[in-house]
């Protein structure tokens, strides 16, 4: 996928997640993506992250991170 268009659907998801009440947003985001995105979508936001996150709303760098927590507790 194009690095704007995966830029643009994670900014969506975090959008959506930050405006629910009482949720923890990077929690519900990072799961979002471990649940809905295929391993090589996720694979391209870190190494997007990795590169710097441009364009990337600060709560899906959260999320990133998060997922990779998780990815190496499993």
């Amino acid at each position: 996928m194009s690095p704007d268009k995966m830029v643009r659907m994670a900014n969506q998801i975090a959008v959506f997640f930050s405006t629910q009440p009482d949720v923890d947003a990077a929690d519900r985001v990072a799961a979002h993506l471990a649940d809905y995105w295929d391993p090589r979508m996720r694979a391209q936001l870190h190494a997007h992250v990795d590169a710097g996150g441009e364009g990337l709303d600060p709560l899906v760098i959260a999320a990133d991170a998060r997922l990779r927590a998780d990815q190496t507790a499993d």
